[in-house]
């Protein structure tokens, strides 16, 4: 397949592609005597994978790791979970920090209603 047929079936980009076979979630594809690559079908559950991936939550650099592991067919439940533990707990703090920034807009919007701006930005 061309690199063309491989984004849009796995509904990226070809920049996409490009970066991910640079960054190692693909390997190297074959070259053709034109010099074009030539991916496998493969190549398409791979990209969606790693979108997959990625959209849970996983850094790039964790999603490579993990296609890596399951490469070398190291990669179980119970080797892995360790990667979705870390997603729930950056979600969480995430949840933590959006809650605080939201208690303190309130806050200051309550302020505002009542006439006492808290911004510097004339009155309410």
């Amino acid at each position: 397949m061309k690199i063309g047929q491989v984004a849009r079936q796995a509904g990226v980009s070809v920049d996409t592609v490009r970066f991910y076979e640079r960054r190692g979630v693909l390997p190297t594809a074959q070259r053709r005597p034109s010099g074009y690559r030539e991916f496998t079908e493969s190549t398409v559950e791979r990209i969606r994978t790693a979108k997959a991936l990625q959209d849970m939550g996983l850094t790039l650099d964790e999603v490579i790791d993990a296609l890596h592991a399951h490469d070398t067919g190291d990669a179980t439940c119970d080797s892995e979970r360790w990667r979705l533990e870390a997603v729930v707990d950056r979600i969480d703090a995430k949840i933590a920090e959006l809650r605080r920034a939201r208690r303190g807009t309130v806050a200051i919007l309550d302020d505002c209603r009542a006439g006492q701006c808290r911004l510097g930005l004339g009155d309410g």
